[in-house]
């Protein structure tokens, strides 16, 4: 049986075009995220969207890979959404070809913005399901609340770098525990918008 697809949740005081420009906005995004080291717009796709170029640098390596990514700003409820598709051929890379979402949505004290994805093991399904999976849901959500600190008060997400992890004497620091990480209703995938079904492959 296949592991569940990652998912998570927070909820954010601040505008719903203040989070959609720091997740949006391809020199920002990868400020607060993690995942990424750099994220490069390289060409628009026909109709709607954009290929990507993106970057992890580790250590002794630098994993790349590409990506297509299609925002929905304009909904009838009021929602935005965005849709992703991502492939690397790094063999060392420990996700593979991969699929998902960000939802915004508006509520009375700002936005619940809400990721679920999920990917092709890089390094076997079981790794992936002892380390890898863990880890990258983890590195998601710190990253989500390293966001939710840089909107709702400004603080610029360097000054809380990785290690920041280990200051336990911090309350304010970013902290993955702040996130929902099951979500309400079904299950992660479920809340995928339809733009996916159809967003071209990197």
């Amino acid at each position: 049986m296949s592991p569940p697809a990652i998912f998570v949740e927070i909820d954010i005081r601040c505008s719903l075009d203040r989070v959609w420009e720091l997740t949006q906005q391809p020199e920002l995004h990868p400020r607060w995220d993690v995942r990424f080291t750099s994220i490069t717009p390289t060409a628009a796709l026909p109709g709607e969207g954009y290929r990507v170029r993106y970057e992890r640098r580790l250590p002794l390596h630098t994993i790349v890979g590409t990506g297509t990514s299609l925002g929905e700003r304009s909904r009838p409820d009021g929602t935005r959404t965005s849709a992703l598709r991502f492939t690397t051929a790094d063999p060392l890379s420990p996700l593979g070809d991969g699929r998902g979402y960000w939802r915004y949505l508006p509520t009375e004290a700002g936005v619940t913005f809400l990721t679920g994805y999920d990917y092709t093991p890089g390094w076997g399904r079981l790794l992936d399901a002892l380390i890898v999976r863990r880890l990258v849901g983890w590195a998601t959500a710190w990253s989500f609340d390293r966001l939710r600190i840089w909107a709702e008060t400004g603080v610029e997400p360097e000054r809380w770098p990785l290690w920041s992890v280990l200051q336990v004497w911090r309350p304010g620091r970013p902290r993955a525990s702040r996130c929902r990480r099951v979500p309400r209703r079904g299950r992660p995938m479920d809340a995928a918008p339809a733009a996916l079904e159809t967003l071209e492959a990197p």
